[in-house]
């Protein structure tokens, strides 16, 4: 069956919007993922870090190589003690293999990545279990990796993560290899061990953050020092209410030295006095100091470092999406699932026929007709019915997604050979590579059938506040796309 060609455009709108946001969250997940390391790559970063070390003032720098000594020991001590028993610690621990351990401790950091610990754990347990080496996720299929990793979000680093362990095994060079890290816990420690008041997302403050963590990873136990410097970041300097007091760092700490001396200044009704003093450029305002612009406020102590990145609001977008459902289909009922485009937001990913419209509901029915009915071929519009609404969130894009439902009753049973077209039961749909946002769709259409006890009245209520703002042709083309009420709908 050939696709209208309106429906194929709508696709591609769709299409150009995933590439986009593909490339935001690419550049939000770049900073926390460890450069590569080699013969070359090393000589490079040698190169810049000399060259950024001559412009940059020593009360940013570890200058002193007794005092990096100091800065490891006390460190790893107090990660030897107080570290947090972890399922992908434990594995590293357990592995003899370098490699081995390289590719645990690899898939725990990028799951990780914008994503809380207690989240992750079950993720990456099930994750070891279906693929315990790199070359048995090289050998996975994408389905595969974007159905375990479904509901973990940011879906894109599960395919990185794959094309990286495809490559790696095609290499057949070492994956445990020495090399300084820098995720949003070390950026944190680092700005405060050496007061760096300027954007932490700017490039010359990105590079210097990679020069330091370089220049402080322990060669004896890289990989250890490396979790320590994160688990440091996540359970003492938090980005609120730092507990300094239990911090291995407090004695080589800026931040911290600058709070006490604001402290003894505000004590005698002193004005702050500024980096001036330690920093002391020659020439004009230092680069990795606060602009003057944001002095230092007394209530954050040494949370005055990092500054805080302005971010921009998320871009607003409206979808319409149907759930298309064939109860007396063979082998029981069935809902329709498509499958996104291979690269962009949620690549590769199975959803309800989706379609980008504007907010007004106005003419969301009939171009949400027309994409499904270039899955399936002819259906009866009379029979669309508006369900509600669902908003969610995504690094860049706050979606709302209009929830429409349609069900099949006394149609013939609906086939397509189109490839990326799926009719799966509703137990299928449960463990099948979905979306968070499409699980929370679902759940506004069980919500609307009848049997269930989830708000029938609340959708009596919703629906009469609905026509009560609904201008009088709005009425008219409501009534003709829903002409049940929600408790009789099917």
């Amino acid at each position: 069956m050939k696709k209208p060609r309106a429906a194929a455009g709508s696709r591609s709108r769709h299409r150009k919007q995933s590439s986009s946001q593909e490339g935001r969250e690419k550049r939000a997940l770049s900073s926390s993922q460890a450069k590569p390391s080699g013969p070359d790559a090393g000589l490079a970063r040698r190169q810049e870090e000399v060259v950024l070390q001559a412009s940059v003032s020593p009360y940013h720098l570890f200058r002193d190589t007794a005092e990096v000594t100091v800065l490891r020991k006390n460190l790893l001590s107090w990660y030897d003690l107080e570290k947090r028993d972890l399922p992908w610690r434990r594995q590293a621990e357990g592995e003899m293999d370098l490699d081995r351990r390289a590719y645990a401790v690899w898939v725990s950091e990028v799951m990780l990545q914008q994503t809380q610990v207690a989240t992750v754990i079950n993720y990456y347990t099930r994750w070891m279990q279906k693929w315990p080496t790199l070359q048995d996720l090289a050998s996975a299929s994408l389905e595969e990796v974007n159905q375990l990793w479904a509901g973990l979000g940011y879906y894109s680093r599960g395919r990185r993560l794959q094309e990286g362990a495809r490559k790696q095994a095609d290499s057949q060079t070492p994956l445990c290899q020495a090399a300084g890290v820098v995720d949003g816990n070390v950026v944190r420690v680092l700005c405060r061990v050496r007061a760096i008041g300027a954007d932490p997302s700017s490039t010359l403050v990105s590079q210097h953050l990679w020069s330091l963590s370089q220049q402080l990873v322990d060669p004896a136990r890289p990989g250890d020092f490396n979790q320590a410097a994160m688990e440091l970041g996540a359970t003492v300097c938090t980005p609120q209410r730092p507990r300094c007091s239990q911090c291995p760092m407090q004695s080589l700490c800026r931040a911290h030295q600058r709070m006490e001396r604001e402290q003894l200044l505000a004590s005698q009704s002193l004005p702050s006095s500024g980096d001036v003093e330690e920093c002391a450029p020659n020439t004009g305002q230092c680069q990795l100091c606060a602009p003057p612009t944001e002095p230092w406020d007394q209530t954050l102590g040494v949370a005055n470092f990092p500054r805080k990145a302005s971010r921009r609001p998320p871009r607003e977008e409206c979808s319409a999406t149907c759930v298309l459902e064939q109860p007396r289909a063979v082998g029981g009922a069935r809902i329709l699932l498509v499958q996104r485009p291979n690269s962009g937001l949620l690549a590769g990913l199975w959803e309800f026929p989706s379609v980008t419209v504007e907010p007004s509901r106005q003419h969301q029915p009939k171009a949400l007709l027309q994409e499904l009915q270039s899955w399936v071929g002819p259906l009866p519009a009379t029979r669309l019915q508006h369900l509600g609404q669902v908003v969610h969130t995504f690094s860049h894009i706050k979606l709302t997604y209009q929830v429409y439902g349609l069900t099949l009753e006394e149609q013939t049973p609906v086939t397509t050979s189109l490839p990326g077209v799926r009719w799966l039961t509703r137990e299928e749909f449960h463990t099948a590579a979905v979306s968070t946002a499409m699980k929370k769709v679902f759940r506004v259409y069980e919500g609307q059938q009848p049997g269930t006890c989830k708000g029938s009245k609340r959708s009596q209520v919703s629906t009469l506040s609905r026509q009560k703002k609904l201008s009088p042709g709005q009425k008219v083309l409501d009534s003709f796309f829903q002409p049940y009420t929600s408790a009789g709908a099917p």
